[in-house]
């Protein structure tokens, strides 16, 4: 492994909501992801789960300095239902997050 470049490590969710409203997206961004790390080197998911208290899937993935996660992101928004994608605040010594969203707010209360 190349120590000059830093590899940084991210978090990649999709939210219950948009996983609710379109259930084949969990395959389809474990696809996408399979064949992103075919294209680009360095690129890695270390692992995918699903926190069982919000509902959401989560991805941590290894991102080589040369690539940029909102790269990856615009990319993934091709191949997705329309969605929201943002990154989310985080305390300083957490994983960067990225959510995945539907565009919609619910209007039930």
């Amino acid at each position: 492994m190349d120590e000059q470049e830093p590899i940084q490590v991210v978090e990649l969710r999709i939210s219950y909501r948009y996983v609710t409203a379109h259930p084949w997206v969990v395959q389809a961004i474990g696809g996408f992801l399979s064949a992103y790390f075919m294209e680009h080197p360095g690129f890695r998911v270390q692992r995918h789960m699903e926190e069982l208290e919000s509902g959401s899937y989560i991805w941590v993935c290894e991102v080589p300095p040369s690539l940029k996660v909102l790269r990856l992101l615009r990319r993934l928004k091709e191949d997705i239902p329309p969605c929201h994608a943002q990154q989310i605040a985080t305390d300083l010594p957490a994983l960067p997050r990225y959510l995945i969203d539907c565009l919609e707010q619910p209007t039930d209360p």
